[in-house]
């Protein structure tokens, strides 16, 4: 019922558009996040129906608001539910097991790295997108490095040992298995419920995800490892309607996403990072607002070199065989190279 009410506002919307402007409806990631509300929703709902002009228009929700289920996202986009949708480019692994090449834990350490990484990978995102959800890729930009919160005592990952927690990703999963540690899947809104229950003893997000959601409220430790990747955020277009609009259209689009979206999205990711751990642990000022008292851990080198080992020797071969040879040799072509990590095929 929601989401038949969701669709009536956004037709209703449509209508009272001008004559001569084109509706776009759109989904937004997590509502209470920065990325949505820093980048997202400023762009969707002013950046880009300025630059046009108002040729172009735009009604906006997130899944979230609409009760979407995160795997639900990409399928419904191509479906035509709506015109352009973004989140996790991990929550729709189901259905696309070679997307979790996108974002691989523990092999972009900054930014610029990561960055380097998701434009290796676009091209394959890309396919990806027009094979698997019937949708053109607009934009990848990134929540900040995926950490682990813990309600525990755990001064490094020999503590994890034995511990259930909420992976980011079905890599992150897998990797915190090969730990010793016991991975759990809880949707993301869950997660403080859950921890303060007992039903899980960590769990992965991005530090400022963790920040904005209360994470800290129900959790005592940070482990900095990033064991989930950055989280990139995939913005695609329904690909009926994108070949729908002339190309003087598509190139506005394009272009001024990529200007005014996606490449401010990046530029603030490393600071973010830092900044999101003063905020939760009180080691440095807050920018943000009030800083809480989380333990920091910072990880040592033993335990990201024990880690990195078992991302190559296990996670990556078991991701290359549910995606393929074909995939695994895509990813060591390109991601691999920039990153300098090769998949075994042998």
């Amino acid at each position: 019922m929601k989401l038949k009410l969701t669709s009536a506002l956004l037709l209703s919307s449509a209508l009272a558009a001008p004559a001569s402007a084109e509706m776009l409806s759109v989904v937004g990631s997590w509502s209470n996040l920065p990325l949505y509300q820093q980048f997202e929703s400023p762009f969707w709902t002013e950046i880009l129906p300025e630059a046009s002009n108002g040729t172009l228009e735009v009604a906006m929700t997130t899944h979230n608001e609409m009760g979407l289920g995160v795997g639900d996202v990409f399928n419904l986009l191509g479906d035509g539910v709506y015109d352009v949708a973004m989140t996790v480019g991990d929550y729709a692994v189901a259905d696309a097991p070679e997307l979790e090449g996108l974002d691989v834990p523990l092999v972009a350490l900054d930014a610029d790295t990561a960055r380097a990484m998701v434009d290796a990978a676009r091209p394959m995102v890309n396919d990806i997108f027009r094979d698997r959800f019937n949708s053109h890729v607009l934009a990848i930009a990134p929540y900040p490095p995926q950490i682990v919160f813990c309600n525990a005592e755990v001064s490094g990952l020999d503590d994890m040992r034995g511990l259930k927690v909420r992976g980011s990703g079905r890599m992150t999963a897998k990797l915190l298995e090969a730990l010793g540690a016991e991975g759990v899947n809880v949707d993301f809104g869950e997660v403080p419920g859950a921890l303060q229950r007992g039903a899980i003893d960590c769990a992965v997000t991005g530090a400022g995800s963790g920040y904005n959601a209360g994470w800290w409220e129900v959790s005592t430790h940070l482990v900095t490892l990033p064991l989930g990747g950055w989280d990139p955020v995939v913005t695609a277009m329904n690909m009926d309607r994108w070949n729908s609009l002339d190309a003087e259209t598509q190139a506005l689009i394009q272009t001024t996403i990529t200007a005014e979206f996606e490449t401010p999205a990046w530029a603030v990711a490393q600071d973010a990072l830092v900044n999101d751990v003063a905020c939760l642990t009180g080691n440095a000022e807050c920018p943000y607002g009030d800083a809480r008292d989380m333990v920091l851990v910072e990880a040592s080198e033993a335990d990201f070199d024990a880690a990195r080992n078992i991302l190559i020797t296990e996670v990556l071969p078991d991701w290359a065989a549910r995606a393929g040879d074909d995939w695994a040799q895509r990813w060591n072509d390109s991601v691999g190279a920039v990153v300098g990590v090769t998949v075994d095929l042998d």
